[in-house]
């Protein structure tokens, strides 16, 4: 996927847990780990406002572009993160 997700550099600077953030954000956990790990398919703009505003930062500083890297296409699952 060519947009890489780096939640957990903004967690390590934060000195924040997984578990702290979803609740913050009012996500669950599994829905935090599948955006984190870069396998959802899309998120909310309410979402990432609310990972923003928890985490003080912009959404460049959670979402990046990486030239080169393959779109997936397949039948996987489709998930959305935001509640």
């Amino acid at each position: 996927m060519p947009i890489a997700v780096d939640i957990d550099v903004m967690l390590a600077r934060r000195k924040m847990s997984v578990g702290e953030l979803a609740d913050r954000v009012g996500i669950t956990p599994a829905n935090l780990a599948v955006l984190k790990n870069g396998r959802a398919k899309a998120v909310r703009f309410a979402t990432l406002a609310a990972l923003c505003e928890v985490l003080e930062c912009q959404p460049g500083d959670l979402l990046r572009w990486e030239a080169g890297a393959e779109v997936e296409t397949g039948a996987g699952a489709e998930v959305v993160v935001g509640d």
